[in-house]
This record gives structure tokens, sequence and C-alpha cells, in this order.
């Protein structure tokens, strides 16, 4: 059967990154810096993976990456990749919220219907990112585009990645520095049964091994992971059924 390629890439540096603020909606564009990343990124691991499709977050360190990596590819802008809504915590650092009693509640995570003051919740925020990136991979399915690149933030790799991903890993392990991110196969028959994606290398994809505990892409039949173990529906939860 068929199956298709998602390259997540998160954007490159801003400013905001290197001060250490919360840029979620903030449209700032890549600095000089995260320019200078970009380059070096592709001079050390070789070009990024050739794809059908752009995806990207309408924010401008989002377009302006997609272009740079392919500047033969219009991208196409999807509004609900946007990165988190910090709300009142918008263009500031942690030390400078760090007597903020709404902000060390939000910070530590343990409720998450707990929003950013006028800003997202983490159940809000991803259902609107699990939404969309739903919406590309029908869209995916539908086209026959077999390999797709999505350029948006780190916040929404890691929530895509901890709901769909196999191996499935909390949202934290699926962290990811600017410039790289993760490439995921979609088994059509697998997609349609559980809404789960392959997670097979990183992007670009290091000539080091990628490691993970339980599967090894370069030689994946030597490993203690078999994707073939999700083909039978009775191995999905419940809520994936």
């Amino acid at each position: 059967m068929q199956t298709y390629q998602i390259h997540f890439i998160r954007h490159a540096l801003t400013k905001g990154n290197l001060e250490g603020r919360y840029i979620g909606h903030t449209d700032e564009p890549i600095c000089e810096e995260g320019m200078k990343q970009l380059e070096a990124t592709i001079n050390d691991f070789g070009p990024y993976p050739e794809v059908d499709a752009v995806f990207s977050s309408p924010l401008k360190r989002c377009v302006e990456t997609a272009k740079k990596i392919y500047p033969e590819k219009e991208p196409i802008i999807m509004n609900d990749l946007i990165e988190y809504d910090f709300g009142e915590f918008e263009n500031k650092t942690a030390e400078e919220l760090q007597k903020d009693e709404d902000f060390a509640e939000w910070l530590a995570g343990t409720n998450p219907n707990k929003a950013a003051p006028f800003g997202d919740s983490q159940v809000r925020f991803n259902y609107r990112v699990c939404s969309c990136f739903e919406k590309i991979v029908d869209s995916i399915l539908q086209s026959g585009a077999k390999n797709v690149a999505i350029i948006t933030h780190g916040g929404v790799i890691m929530s895509i990645m901890q709901a769909y991903a196999l191996p499935e890993a909390p949202m934290h392990e699926w962290l990811t520095p600017n410039c790289c991110g993760y490439t995921v196969r979609i088994d059509p028959s697998i997609w349609m049964r559980g809404m789960k994606v392959e997670a097979i290398s990183e992007c670009p994809a290091p000539e080091k091994e990628f490691k993970h505990e339980l599967w090894d892409v370069y030689d994946p039949d030597n490993d203690e992971y078999d994707v073939a173990y999700w083909e039978n529906d009775d191995n999905f939860p419940d809520e994936a059924n």
C-alpha cells in the first residue's frame, strides 16, 4: 500500500528565542543568528527532504524558514498551525514573570484547562493544532502527495507528535531545536483505524543513528518496535477506535 511522509520542521531562531521570551503569537522575523543557524544546518546535514507541498504557520518566522528551505514552493498557509497564545505572558521572560501567581500556577502544568491570562489553555491549543493536522493528513491522502513539509513552531510539533506518533512518548520528549524536527510516515490503513503515524527519523536526517529505546530507523528489522502491531484494531486504546 502507498505510504506518505510528513516532515515537521521548527522555524529558525528569532531575537525573542535568543532572549528566552514567550513569543507564541508575537510575529517576529528570523534574526541574523537564525539565518546563520539555518544555513549551518543545511551545510552540516545536507539538503532537507524534497517535497511535493509545504504547509506553514502564518507567522513571519515560519514563512521565512519555509521560503529559505523550499524557495521553489509557495507555502500553503494554515492559520491553526500558529503557536500557543501566551496572552499576558507574551513577549516576557520567565524571570520577569517569576513573581506572578498566575504564571506559577500555569507553568506548573497540573491543570491543562488553566489558560494563560487572555491566552490559550493546553487543552484548547491541542484541539486547535490537532484538528489542523488531521485536515492536512486528509488533504494528503486525497491528493496523493507523497512528501509534505510542515513548517511550524516547537509547541505545535510537540503536541502533534504526542497525540499521533508511534512509538508513543510524552510531549517533552518531542522537544526539538530550531531548524530541526521529525519525519513521520502515514500508512492509510493505520491512520483510518486509529489516527496514528509512524515516527521514522529526525529531520533533516542526521548521518548518525537516530536513537530511541525501542526502534532503529536505519535497521528496522533488528529493533524491538513493529508498527504492524497497530494494524490489529484490538491493539488501539478504546478512545482511538
